[in-house]
């Protein structure tokens, strides 16, 4: 069951089968054939663990692995997305045939350590402002394929995301401004494409928030603006807009920017700084079953 850790991924369910399906296909092949040395009736029990703390993420593309490559495979939980968990804990148990475990074991593993990787970073940023009201947002900066995967891993992590695609929200770039003739005409044209979708618009200086507040967009993205500006933007804008600073944010940078006021803080580094949790899946017993 997914999380309602976001609820603005509208096809989530729909992507987690089609990850585990692309996954098997490229790891399978035309079939595992070191798998064939086990004899077919060979049943096996197994548990994975974490070989490091981080913030626990994927449970559902591990049942999907299974699902779609042996459902006689039993998963027993003992940890749940979004939960701390330290080094060495149990994350999970498998009883099966020892094939099926074996053959799933490197996708499954691989989806939970990417995912919990992109959690536990979320995690990180995310308490260094936590003692802030601004939100914290993911990026398109993603794994091709695992967009939807890693944007609801960052929120397991306790962060929040921006627009998932091209789709769903309007951001009016410097690129988008010139071409379609300056700020105002971008942002009417875009009311008038999908009156119901956010209108973001991006500016680099004090003079395009003016221009950005008068053509009433919705969020106004500061990006690379100094301290100095954003204090600025912020006593400007007076909340007649949502404010997201964006640009060189670091750990080091990120409380101070937090402090100006802005609603916002986008990092990309939330999806693509990750590093992967290292974990492991140990074999605790074997038995086989009598065939007629």
């Amino acid at each position: 069951m997914i999380h309602a850790f976001t609820k603005d991924i509208p096809n989530l369910i729909n992507s987690i089968a089609n990850n585990v399906k692309a996954a098997l296909i490229e790891d399978i092949g035309t079939g595992d054939i070191t798998a064939e040395l086990i004899p077919a009736t060979q049943q096996t029990t197994a548990t994975v663990i974490t070989r490091e703390d981080c913030i626990f993420c994927g449970r559902d593309w591990v049942n999907e692995v299974f699902r779609q490559l042996d459902t006689t495979v039993i998963i027993e939980w003992f940890v749940d997305d979004g939960q701390a968990v330290t080094a060495n804990t149990i994350l999970f148990s498998l009883s099966g045939t020892a094939r099926s475990l074996l053959t799933g074991e490197r996708t499954a593993l691989n989806f939970v350590q990417t995912l919990s990787g992109t959690a536990t970073t979320s995690n990180d940023y995310a308490q260094l402002v936590a003692h802030t009201s601004v939100k914290l947002l993911d990026t398109r900066k993603t794994l091709p394929g695992l967009r939807d995967a890693q944007k609801y891993a960052v929120a397991c992590g306790g962060c929040h995301n921006h627009r998932i695609g091209l789709y769903d929200a309007f951001l009016i770039k410097e690129n988008h401004i010139a071409a379609s003739g300056g700020i105002a005409n971008a942002v009417a044209t875009a009311r008038s494409i999908a009156p119901s979708k956010p209108v973001e618009v991006e500016v680099e200086n004090l003079e395009e928030l003016d221009q950005a507040l008068l053509a009433g967009a919705d969020i106004i993205m500061l990006d690379n603006f100094t301290l100095e500006d954003m204090y600025a933007a912020v006593a400007i804008n007076k909340r007649k807009a949502k404010l997201e600073a964006s640009g060189n944010v670091t750990e080091q940078t990120l409380a101070a920017i937090a402090a100006t006021g802005v609603d916002y803080i986008s990092l990309g580094a939330l999806t693509k700084h990750c590093r992967a949790v290292d974990l492991s899946m140990r074999i605790i017993s074997n038995s086989y079953t009598q065939t007629k």
